[in-house]
């Protein structure tokens, strides 16, 4: 089959960009034509993967991204079908990465529901999840799936569960003990002191600012010996501002994407994901397989996966900095973090948590099929 992929932007550390390029290559694997229609793309091209540029003029990104959805339909046409990582009409299949945005503006101001960026977005998930819409689901969050069919109404019969998919390189294995030690290493950090670990690109919805007022709110004795390291791709300077303003500048550091994130997990304390909104949140799952101890708000769909295992203490909803302040410096301070290490390293070995990608390629060539 001849089958059109299609993202508003690539960029290489996106977790939705790298799961679209690793189920275009199981396709093409598959004896499969794949071809990306995307307004941008960053990073290397596979040349067995051709990539079509879109132009779409706007000064508004819901502007840009309509203009976007009319090109790719027209292009589209002659394609055996259209899989779609971002909400666009006439899809044959979406890959649900992407939060609820009906329920998430609910939670909202009514006046932001006013607005031509409100009605051109509601419009775009109606496409894909009102009842009378064509698209199938691959759904990569549960929890996620139940806020859209309360939002919806959609059909139980277009959803396909997906398991998570994370790569192995991420369980702890006996390379670990080297791994931490290289990482310390590189960033100057003490054994005595506690590296924490942020990841995810979108600070502010990853609710990084949380974590350093948290890393700023430590006992000074404890602060003194922790550092902050957030890894993602987006705009530092509100959060190096943040952190020079609460006089923990000296304690933080933002890195780009990275393609050694096994070494970050293992030469970690603590990952801090206090997120405001999150559809899955895959370095969930990545910190408790490589046994690394998780703080975490409970709004994530890959939570789940944190309470199952044990490895580590989720924050509720509606959230608390002054919680976030005392469950940080506990773990810190506390006993526990060993044996949360080894209650995430044993549910790693117990549960399917790596298939996501195989079954979205499963679920496509069945939906094509029909």
């Amino acid at each position: 089959m001849k089958i059109a992929f299609c993202l508003f932007k690539y960029f290489p550390y996106g977790g939705l960009q790298r799961d679209a390029l690793r189920i275009a290559r199981l396709l093409l694997d598959r004896g499969h034509r794949v071809e990306f229609f995307t307004l941008d793309w960053q990073g290397e091209r596979d040349a067995a993967l051709p990539v079509h540029l879109l132009p779409a003029r706007g000064l508004a990104n819901h502007a840009r991204y309509a203009r976007f959805a009319r090109a790719f339909a027209a292009v589209a046409r002659g394609f055996d079908g259209r899989v779609g990582f971002n909400k666009l009409p006439g899809l044959d299949v979406y890959y649900a990465a992407d939060s609820c945005f009906v329920a998430r503006m609910a939670r909202r101001p009514f006046w932001h529901r006013l607005t031509g960026r409100y009605r051109a977005f509601v419009a775009a998930e109606g496409a894909v999840f009102a009842p009378w819409s064509r698209t199938h689901i691959l759904a990569i969050s549960a929890a996620e799936a139940r806020r859209y069919q309360a939002a919806w109404g959609t059909p139980a019969e277009r959803f396909h569960p997906l398991p998570p998919g994370i790569t192995t390189d991420r369980r702890a294995g006996p390379d670990a003990p080297a791994l931490r030690a290289s990482l310390r290493a590189e960033f100057g950090i003490a054994p005595d002191e506690f590296l924490l670990l942020a990841v995810g690109s979108g600070f502010r919805m990853k609710g990084l600012d949380r974590s350093i007022e948290a890393l700023a709110a430590l006992p000074e004795a404890l602060r003194a010996r922790t550092r902050l390291i957030a890894i993602g791709r987006d705009k530092p300077g509100e959060f190096q501002r943040l952190a020079r303003r609460l006089g923990v500048a000296d304690r933080f550091t933002i890195l780009p994407g990275r393609d050694d994130i096994p070494r970050f997990l293992q030469g970690a304390d603590l990952l801090l994901h206090p997120a405001r909104y999150e559809n899955t949140g895959a370095v969930l799952i990545e910190a408790v397989v490589a046994g690394l101890p998780v703080l975490a708000t409970d709004v994530c769909g890959y939570a789940e996966h944190v309470a199952a295992s044990g490895c580590g203490r989720l924050l509720g909803d509606p959230f608390s900095q002054a919680e976030l302040n005392a469950a940080l410096a506990a773990a810190l301070g506390g006993p526990q973090r060993p044996a949360w290490r080894a209650a995430g390293i044993a549910y790693g070995q117990s549960h399917d948590l790596w298939h996501l990608h195989e079954r979205a390629a499963d679920a496509i060539e069945q939906v094509l099929a029909r």
